[in-house]
């Protein structure tokens, strides 16, 4: 099997501040929904936003991978 290249560390940030901004978007779009009290659009952004969440999650377990790498 081909070893998948490692990430640099500043494509990992640059890819967390990319899910950190969709993250404020998407919050702001539920704001906005729930204030109409359209509950269709607020379940909507909310399943939205669970994806968003995870894929930054695992950008973070990237970072720390690569910081105790190069601690050795």
């Amino acid at each position: 099997m081909p070893r998948t290249p490692t990430n640099s560390k500043v494509g990992l940030l640059l890819s967390l501040g990319g899910s950190a901004l969709a993250v404020i978007r998407t919050l702001r779009q539920m704001r906005r929904s729930r204030g109409t009290h359209d509950r269709l659009t607020t379940a909507n952004t909310v399943a939205g936003l669970l994806p968003l969440i995870t894929s930054a999650l695992l950008v973070l377990r990237r970072l720390r991978r690569h910081s105790h790498r190069q601690a050795r």
